[in-house]
């Protein structure tokens, strides 16, 4: 039990550490914290340059930062692997500026259509599509989103994107398409 707990605490300070160490150190992020309101110690001089470094668009982003979300929301195809139906660490952090966006446009609606290589039943595909869609759903939920700007739909393996019987092809209909 006592070594259970330890590796627990071991694994949460492993996460603490990969966390933290994601952070950039980059100059011009720092520069850029000035514009969210945290003082500086070189206070003038630094808020002048994040001024000049960001385009303020009312937004508060930097272009960087503002090009990172405008590709996140670009991206409207999740992608599973054979027979799962959990979401990738890109499909979740695209679906961030997602829930943000609709989270910011409470009449905004997605359609969110599940689908299923040509592989298994059609039954079982149509239950894998579902259950991919219901996972995009869960996420967005999860972020804040309202049930009610949401809608799911299996489309199994009846609308595939590529109709050879390659695994590259079985790979681009393994996806749920944000509409």
């Amino acid at each position: 039990m006592q070594t259970f707990k330890a590796f627990k605490l071991g694994m949460a300070l492993m996460m603490a550490i990969a966390l933290a160490s994601c952070a950039s150190s980059d100059t011009e992020d720092m520069s850029d914290s000035s514009d969210m309101g945290m003082e500086s110690s070189s206070s003038t001089a630094s808020s002048s340059s994040a001024t000049s470094n960001a385009a303020d668009m009312g937004d508060g982003l930097t272009a960087r930062e503002r090009q990172q979300r405008d590709d996140a929301l670009a991206m409207t195809v999740f992608y599973f692997e054979f027979d799962r139906s959990d979401l990738s660490a890109e499909a979740r952090a695209a679906l961030v500026h997602h829930a943000n966006y609709l989270k910011s446009n409470p009449s905004a609606r997605y359609r969110l259509e599940g689908h299923a290589d040509e592989r298994g039943t059609r039954e079982y595909n149509l239950a894998l599509g579902e259950r991919r869609a219901q996972a995009v759903e869960r996420y967005l939920q999860v972020q804040g989103v309202s049930s009610n700007q949401l809608e799911t739909i299996s489309y199994g393996e009846e609308n595939p994107v590529d109709t050879r019987t390659t695994e590259a092809a079985y790979a681009l209909n393994r996806r749920v398409e944000v509409h």
